[in-house]
């Protein structure tokens, strides 16, 4: 993220001494993107950043995927995977489960109730949709209250915690990268200020605006990263001897920050617009992209439905959110819903929306969508959420599943 921010107290100038008030010399830490090349931030700590007391594993949650094959649109029921009563007991770090997934992104999912432990992920960025709820987002580059509609955009090895206060539930949606997540690049200018273009500005922007001091000893910290296991990931608690919350001051253009989706203003045109017209994020090998309520095609004949399309190069997830969706009626698919739409099989309407939606000046729906240009492989969680039907949903649910 190329918007400059300071906050705290920081040195005049870079790599120079800069002391507390006890006269203690603070210590530097740059976090920085591809090495020295791309983004950065300069944080300014009590202790140590290295400093380690101990180590030890952790086991990751399931992580396991299965080919979709025979290859199938699938209607996955995420709310079906949780309960209020179960929401008690799992965190935002170690409860997710795992829907969809393959080599550039996981998709997960969780409904919480308690507070994380500190996690850090050093595979890749993280962007959290809060579906429902409200939390606190404390990091070391200070806290980010989020709620309903929120995109929380987390970069990679930021330590942070979810934190549920008594009475809160979070529904969250997690799209776990293997790189960075960031606005799409034909939104910015060459130095990174958004252009006149693109469906949101600086301004739509919130970040940390204060330090987050903590106090503590010997604080575990949960790392998911790179290892040897059959997802190709591994799981280490390291213990610090302080809490690593010790940042007075830091300034650069790398740190988390949170989007509202109502922020987005879309665009229309006199007939049906293109997914790419929706698009909020991208990272490699996959984009993320919104759908809000919205008028929809003035031409006198348009059709305000989406076309039936072949994704040639990519796999479409949908997640519905919120609204009517027109395209979907019939097909059991709801609030709460994801849909997979793999390459290779061409998808649209359901039968009769194409008549119905003859006429409609606006619509109101909310749904997050992630293409993928690789396959993705099903996770426990979405083998679970499967309702066995919705390939057979344009058909009046005449389809048969053979054997090989």
């Amino acid at each position: 993220m190329s918007f400059y921010r300071q906050v705290g107290e920081i040195s005049r100038h870079r790599h120079t001494v800069l002391r507390d008030t006890n006269d203690k010399i603070l210590y530097e830490e740059l976090m920085g993107e591809e090495g020295f090349s791309s983004d950065s931030s300069l944080l300014y700590h009590r202790g140590i950043p290295s400093a380690l007391t101990g180590a030890r594993p952790w086991t990751l949650p399931d992580l396991t995927v299965t080919p979709n094959e025979p290859l199938l649109p699938r209607h996955l029921a995420l709310h079906g995977l949780f309960d209020r009563e179960q929401a008690t007991g799992l965190d935002a770090v170690t409860g997710r489960r795992l829907i969809l997934g393959n080599a550039d992104v996981h998709l997960s999912y969780v409904w919480t109730a308690t507070t994380s432990p500190l996690y850090k992920n050093a595979v890749g960025d993280e962007c959290v949709y809060v579906e429902r709820g409200s939390a606190l987002v404390e990091t070391q580059f200070g806290a980010l209250e989020v709620a309903e509609g929120d995109y929380v955009i987390i970069p990679r090895a930021t330590i942070h915690r979810w934190v549920l206060r008594e009475g809160e539930l979070a529904q969250l949606y997690f799209i776990e990268a293997t790189s960075h997540i960031g606005p799409p690049k034909r939104y910015l200018s060459r130095y990174g200020q958004f252009l006149e273009h693109s469906p949101y500005c600086e301004r739509d922007l919130r970040g940390p605006t204060e330090p987050l001091l903590a106090e503590g000893t010997d604080v575990d910290i949960y790392i998911r990263h790179r290892g040897q296991g059959p997802s190709g990931l591994s799981g280490t608690i390291h213990t610090l001897p302080h809490h690593p919350f010790d940042v007075v001051g830091w300034d650069g253009c790398l740190y988390p920050y949170v989007f509202n989706i109502r922020d987005f203003m879309p665009i229309t045109g006199k007939v049906h617009q293109p997914p790419p017209v929706h698009q909020v994020f991208e990272g490699t090998n996959f984009v993320v992209c919104n759908f809000v309520p919205r008028k929809v095609d003035y031409h006198e004949l348009s059709v305000p439905v989406p076309y039936y399309h072949s994704n040639v190069d990519s796999d479409e997830v949908m997640f519905y959110v919120d609204g009517d969706y027109e395209a979907r009626k019939g097909s059991g698919i709801g609030k709460g819903s994801i849909s997979l739409h793999p390459g290779g099989h061409p998808h649209g309407p359901q039968p009769g929306a194409v008549e119905a939606s003859l006429g409609v000046q606006a619509v109101d729906e909310t749904a997050v969508m992630v293409d993928t240009f690789r396959p993705l492989l099903l996770g426990e969680g979405g083998r679970a959420a499967d309702d066995g039907k919705y390939a057979g949903s344009w058909t009046g649910g005449r389809f048969t599943l053979g054997q090989g």
